[in-house]
């Protein structure tokens, strides 16, 4: 039993050592592996200049201690004109809206219109049946005539009593009973005319024509139907469009500018874009403006005009107006892609002379996105910036890769209207930016 044990520890204490001898050679051989690549980049790190390094071993230019020239994009500053542009919603509405009716009961015998049609102020819509109207003016018209004739018997009877009064053949009440009598008269044959006037009236109305020029709707009755005078069914709407109007509101405090050129009596252009901005339907001109601000939204109404000669434009369509506020006059303008913003303000990098790059700190004005109006800091024709800012500091040696001649035109030079024209959006100025 000894022997057996003794066997057993012994075999237990060779698998240790041997266990432990391959940790060991596994050790050596790794230090053996990594120990002169540690040794060879620690003397090379003593040797070259601090630097950021990239993925083919080569020094990024910007970084640390190299001098290699920094590749730029940029653009020259610009003077020019700087139209400013306020945006809102708004909803076309028609100069006038007439819901035609009857004015007469009868019953609908003719339409004389196709739904859609353009009409002018007196064509004929429709008929009522005349036929009843027709009788009733027959009827006032020889009512009159009985008391016309009624009123000459008595004005000749008149005139004798007068002759005989002069003679003194009849009494005074006699002549004066005479002469009432004529009065009474007269007023019956006023009477009677008021009544044939009025059937006549009647008559005219049973042929409903249009009332303003615009466009028909639908038509919302047949003929066959019993209508009523002012029955609750229309028979057609029609909607005035040429011209034609566009509600929208602006924020109170985007309004002193506006209101400043508007009370002077300047026509102020708005522009009505569709939907998505993308297309311009219509040109027109500031028409008037409500007389207080909505306590609810902070908003002041206002209403353009439109001629809308190709009717382009549709009652309760929803647009996007542009209204032209004002234009800023020789302004400096700076592409709005090389502004910067850091711990001391807005700047932007002039490339200066021997192509070594300026912090140069500016006041700023308004901005469409493209062009941004620049009041202090910046000169026309100084180069800034547009891409490679990432790796700039002062001084920096810089290498332009365009050509600086070949930038777009400034916001003087575009369509009125289009993108490089400061568009304040009603949010934005709500918010106070404009």
């Amino acid at each position: 039993m000894v022997d057996l044990s003794m066997q057993s520890f012994a075999s237990r204490n060779s698998r240790r050592w041997l266990f432990g001898l391959l940790i060991l050679l596994v050790v050596a051989l790794l230090c053996w592996k990594f120990w002169p690549a540690g040794a060879e980049q620690g003397d090379s790190a003593g040797q070259k200049p601090a630097g950021k390094m990239g993925k083919s071993g080569m020094m990024r230019p910007g970084f640390g201690g190299s001098t290699a020239a920094v590749p730029v994009r940029v653009a020259p500053a610009t003077r020019g004109d700087f139209p400013l542009y306020y945006k809102a919603l708004g909803t076309v509405t028609a100069l006038n809206t007439i819901n035609v009716r009857s004015r007469v009961a009868g019953e609908l015998v003719k339409i004389h219109f196709q739904e859609g049609q353009m009409v002018k102020a007196g064509d004929l819509l429709a008929e009522i049946d005349p036929r009843p109207y027709q009788n009733a003016l027959l009827q006032a018209q020889g009512t009159l005539l009985q008391n016309q004739a009624q009123l000459k018997n008595a004005q000749v009877d008149l005139e004798r009593y007068r002759g005989l009064y002069a003679e003194d053949s009849i009494a005074k009440q006699t002549l004066d009973t005479a002469a009432a009598l004529v009065g009474q008269y007269q007023g019956t044959v006023k009477t009677n005319q008021a009544a044939v006037n009025d059937a006549q009236l009647n008559l005219d109305f049973t042929r409903i024509r249009a009332p303003i020029a615009g466009r028909l709707g639908l038509r919302q009755l047949d003929v066959g139907n019993l209508v009523a005078a002012n029955d609750t069914t229309a028979l057609v709407v029609i909607t005035q469009t040429q011209p034609i109007n566009v509600a929208f509101t602006l924020p109170e405090n985007s309004l002193s500018t506006v209101l400043e050129r508007y009370r002077a009596g300047a026509k102020l252009p708005v522009e009505a874009w569709d939907r998505g901005d993308l297309k311009l339907q219509a040109s027109g001109v500031l028409q008037s403006l409500d007389n207080q601000i909505d306590v609810a939204t902070g908003t002041l109404k206002f209403k353009a005009r439109y001629e809308n000669r190709d009717s382009a434009l549709f009652p309760n369509q929803f647009v996007n107006v542009r209204l032209l506020a004002d234009t800023l006059k020789e302004v400096v303008l700076a592409p709005a892609a090389a502004i910067q913003f850091g711990n001391d303000g807005t700047f932007v990098y002039v490339v200066g002379a021997e192509n070594k790059v300026q912090v140069r700190v500016l006041k700023v004005g308004i901005s469409d996105g493209e062009h941004t109006v620049v009041s202090e800091g910046l000169a026309p024709g100084e180069r800034v910036v547009l891409e490679g800012t990432d790796r700039l500091k002062a001084d920096t040696l810089v290498e332009v890769v365009n050509d600086p001649q070949q930038v777009p035109a400034g916001p003087s030079e575009q369509l009125k209207g289009a993108p490089g024209s400061a568009v304040v959006d009603p949010a934005k100025a709500q918010k106070g930016g404009a």
